[in-house]
Formats: structure tokens, C-alpha cells, sequence
């Protein structure tokens, strides 16, 4: 694993920003603690231009080969990385004055001094840089320890920044909460990789594709396969692994829980491609197609998740919960492209391309939705924490009172209900074309219902906003004083529109990401030192 540190720049510019952070944000003076964010947004500059050019794989970069990762889909990363430094930047301005607005203005009040114990700044946009650190690793990741150790570092920080995120005791109760089933789903994934280091003697990641095509999946190795992935489910948020996430949507700021809707769903998703890759698509004359077990696991998540997501959004009166239930039904819909797999190469049949394109399209029209709630706030009486925009009745009328706010949700709800010309059109459609070129044409037909009952809920974010009297709610509300949440529910709600435009070019190059190199032994034919442990007979 050392000799990888020399494929690792980004990373490595995430990690020199973070320890950067940790020292401003504990600063006395108010404007080098402000430049925090800055920072942040440096190091995700240059780290998104060291994935863009110097990956193994991308444009001007070195082929791919095992000394530098995993090698069943190795042109994955380069985009994978490139596309969460993107997302991470729009990120990060909806994260303005989530912590310590109420110290920093005690201080500026002149009612105390500045107590490093009090400031949450260095620690805050630290962990946010950590997270990114983590989901950079994760698509970097050839070992199922690395994998492992990189999925925690993106969840970890997490639950701290759910926890600190607002003043309100209910931020607490989601944090504690999502610590514990997060707990529960780092065990059943880790002890999926126990099981199969058990199998197939080895904890690379090219070793065990060898190992498992070669000589077919054993018992204990598919087991290990199967409970991987349903750990994994927590961080997708996909039923079982579900119960967590409304509370914690509502319960966290909207910038974090923007986050939370982004960030470990991409995590989760990459490691799933990486487990279900080891075993493999087979192509046949339906298309392709996976081992029964695995195939019958991930067709009975992907149905139940949409349909449970998307039954339970409807019936929410909190628009935080309604997106937080919809962020669940939009991971059974990409399990769709996992089941589909690579196909036949083109983009209106791979699985794996639509499932990356489709996470550029949520990350950003995601974004935009939470970010109308959080530009957007009602003063508190008793001179406490404001409280950001959360029921459907404080979005009454939003367009005419606070137009830039009500215009991102009329603008992203369309888009993620998947209304064409929005850039949620360009990322549901490959979903469809690629489960009906795999011949999953029941489960295609359960997506199809389900992104009609989506229709009620999504119609409903935009119809309050713009067609709703503002008068009907009394209009306390007011601008959040950090424009630059503003700014990134713009630059999201923009998104939708130009991204479109340019949807067939961020197409192709999603296509050439998504392509897999299913072999044997060849896996590793570029790292001789690596030996490939065969499954004994009796594991069959």
C-alpha cells in the first residue's frame, strides 16, 4: 500500500487543506477564521484538478494497472473523484454560518471574548474535509481493508457535524441515532469482507476478482458477497437500512443534511459497484445479468426501497423529511443500474454509467432543494438560534416573498421528479434504457410506477412555492444574513439547466468510466507478486 501514496495527490492536498483549517479556525482574529472556508474551497480546487489530470486513467495520466488500484473498473475513478470535488465546492457555501453564528455574535456584541472551547469553526470544516478525504479513498480503494477504513472516514465525521450542526437538542438526538445504526451497519459490511478474505485467502481487491472468476463463487465467499452489500445498504440509505435518515435529514441544518444526501450515498455506491464487481455481470442473450443470489438481493432492495421511499414521502407534512424519504427512493432507482451492469459497453445499456451520471445529477439538483430551505429562516422570539425553513407551509408563496429561494425548489423539485428538458430527465432516462437492455423489465416497470407516485410529492414542493398565497402562513420569514447560501442554491438551480445542455458530453465520459474489464488471473497480470488464492473444495 505505500507504493500507492504516489497515485494519491488528491488526497494528499485534501489532508494538507484540513490540517490548514484546524489552525485558522482556532484563531482570535475574526477574518483569518472566516478564511477557513476559503481554504476549503482551495484544496477542493486543486484537489479536483489533480483527480481531473494526474489519476491513473484520466486525460494525460498514466494507464491504469494494479500497482495503481483495482482493475475491474478502473477508469471509474478519475470521474468518480473529479465529480465529488465538483459537488463538494457547490457544498460548501450552504455550509456558511452553521456553526458558531450565535458565539460569533456574542463576541462581536462585546459580551465576552473570543474561547477557542466554545468555537466549533476548525473543527467543523475539518470534518467536512475529512468526509471528502474518506469518499476520495473509497473510489481509490483495491483492498477491502482500505475500503473499510475509507468508508469510516467518510461517515465519521459525519455524525459529529450532524451533532454540532444546530443548537437545537433534536441535532443531538439525529446524531446519536445515526451513530448507532451507522455502528450497526460498519459491523455487517466488515464482517461481509471477514467472510470473504475467508474464501478466497486474500484482501485485494484484483486477487479476489481473479479468485472468484476463476473458479466461481463459493457458498462462503457469496454470503461474504451479500452481507457486504447489505451493510453497505446504511450508507445508501436503502430499506432495511433505512429508519435512520428522515430524522436525521430533519433533525441536522440543511447544509449538512444536503451533505448527508450526497456524500455517503456516493460512497455507498462506489464500494457496492467495487463488491458486486468482484463477482461479476455475465452477458447472455437477455443482456447481462448477475449470479441468482446476488441478482434476487439487490432486485428485492431496489423494489422495496423505491417503493417504501417514495409511499412514505407522500404522506410527510415536513419538506425536510419529504426529501430525505425521496433520497431513499432515488437509491433503489440506481440500484437499477447496479443490477443492469456494464451491458454492451454504450451508454444507453450500462448500468454502471447511468448510476455514475446519475449521481452528478442528484448531488447537484439535491443541493438546491435543501439549499432553498436554509437561505430562508424564521427569527426566533426568545432571541435563540433562528429556525430554518422545514414544513410545507412555510414554503407558501416563497416564490413572490422570497423569489431566489422559491424559484431553486419549483426548479430542482422538477428535476429530480425527472421533468425534461432538467438535468433529472438526462439522469432518470439511462436508468430505464439500461433495466431494459439487462431484460429487468418487471423491475423497470416498479421504477416506472414509482417515479409516478414521486410525481405527487415533487408537484407539491413546487406547487406551495409558486402557486400557494403567502399570506395563508403570516410572513415572518427572512433572508438568511450568509448570501452565499444563496449563492449555491443558484449555482444548483443554474445547474440543472446548463448541465443539461452539456448532458450528451457528461455522457460519454460517464460511458468510458463505467466500462468493466472482467478477466481472470489477468487481473493482475501487472503485479506478479500477488498471489491468487483458489476456493478448496470444500467451500463449494
Amino acid at each position: 500500500m505505500i507504493g500507492r501514496l504516489a497515485f494519491l495527490w488528491p488526497e494528499i492536498a485534501l489532508f494538507a487543506a484540513t490540517c490548514i483549517v484546524m489552525v485558522l479556525g482556532l484563531s482570535r482574529n475574526l477574518s483569518i477564521r472566516k478564511s477557513s472556508a476559503w481554504v476549503c474551497a482551495i484544496g477542493l480546487v486543486v484537489a479536483g484538478l489533480l483527480s481531473a489530470f494526474t489519476t491513473p486513467g484520466a486525460w494525460g495520466a498514466p494507464t491504469p494497472s494494479a500497482a495503481s488500484g483495482q482493475m475491474m473498473l478502473p477508469t471509474m475513478v478519475p470521474f468518480a473523484k473529479t465529480l465529488v470535488c465538483i459537488v463538494a465546492l457547490m457544498l460548501l457555501p450552504l455550509l456558511a454560518g452553521t456553526v458558531d453564528r450565535l458565539e460569533e455574535a456574542r463576541i462581536a456584541s462585546g459580551k465576552g471574548g473570543f474561547n477557542p472551547l466554545r468555537s466549533n469553526r476548525a473543527e467543523f470544516y475539518s470534518f467536512f474535509l475529512f468526509s471528502i478525504t474518506g469518499l476520495l479513498l473509497v473510489a481509490d480503494a483495491d483492498d477491502l481493508i482500505w475500503l473499510f477504513l475509507a468508508l469510516e472516514l467518510t461517515s465519521l465525521p459525519t455524525y459529529i457535524m450532524v451533532a454540532i450542526s444546530s443548537s437545537r437538542h433534536r441535532s443531538q438526538e439525529a446524531a446519536v441515532k445515526y451513530f448507532f445504526l451507522g455502528a450497526l451497519g460498519a459491523a455487517i459490511f466488515l464482517y461481509g469482507f471477514a467472510l470473504l478474505y475467508g474464501a478466497t485467502g486474500s484482501t485485494n481487491l484484483n486477487a479476489i476478482h481473479a479468485s472468484l472468476t476463476a473458479g466461481g463463487p463459493s457458498t462462503l465467499a457469496m454470503a461474504g458477497l451479500m452481507l457486504s452489500v447489505l451493510g453497505l445498504c446504511f450508507k445508501i440509505a436503502a430499506v432495511p437500512m433505512h429508519f435512520y435518515t428522515a430524522d436525521v435529514y430533519q433533525g441536522a441544518s440543511s447544509g449538512v443534511a444536503a451533505m448527508l444526501a450526497f456524500v455517503p450515498k456516493t460512497a455507498g455506491f462506489l464500494a457496492i459497484l467495487l463488491m458486486v464487481g468482484l463477482v461479476g455481470w455475465n452477458y447472455g442473450p437477455r443482456g447481462t445479468s448477475l449470479p441468482d443470489a446476488m441478482r434476487l438481493l439487490l432486485w428485492v432492495i431496489a423494489a422495496l426501497t423505491m417503493t417504501v421511499g417514495n409511499v412514505l414521502a407522500v404522506l410527510q407534512s415536513s419538506a425536510k423529511r419529504t426529501l430525505a424519504y425521496s433520497s431513499i427512493a432515488h437509491s433503489g432507482y440506481m440500484l437499477v443500474g447496479v443490477i443492469a451492469g456494464p451491458g454492451d459497453g454504450s451508454f444507453t445499456s450500462s448500468g454502471i454509467s447511468a448510476v455514475l451520471f446519475y449521481l452528478l445529477a442528484y448531488g447537484v439538483t439535491n443541493l438546491g432543494a435543501f439549499a432553498a430551505l436554509g437561505a430562508v429562516e424564521k427569527p426566533s422570539a426568545d432571541g435563540s438560534e433562528p429556525r430554518e425553513l422545514d414544513s410545507f407551509e412555510d414554503l407558501r408563496g416563497l416564490c413572490r416573498t422570497h423569489p431566489a429561494a422559491g424559484w431553486m425548489m419549483v426548479l430542482c423539485s422538477l428535476s429530480l421528479l425527472g421533468m425534461p428538458p432538467l438535468l433529472g430527465f438526462f439522469g432518470k432516462l439511462p436508468l430505464f434504457t439500461s433495466g431494459i437492455s439487462a431484460g429487468e423489465i418487471p423491475l423497470v416497470i416498479v421504477l416506472a410506477i414509482n417515479s409516478a407516485i414521486a410525481a405527487f410529492y415533487y408537484l407539491r414542493l413546487m406547487a406551495y412555492p409558486l402557486l400557494e398565497d403567502p399570506a395563508a402562513r403570516g410572513d415572518n420569514s427572512v433572508d438568511n444574513p450568509f448570501v452565499s447560501r444563496r449563492f449555491a442554491g443558484l449555482i444548483s438551480a443554474s445547474g440543472v439547466i446548463v448541465l443539461a445542455v452539456f448532458a450528451n458530453a457528461l455522457m460519454r465520459q460517464s460511458t468510458i468510466a463505467g466500462r468493466y474489464k472482467s478477466q481472470r488471473v489477468a487481473a493482475i497480470e501487472h503485479e506478479p507478486a500477488l498471489t491468487v488464492a483458489q476456493p478448496s473444495p470444500t467451500d463449494h
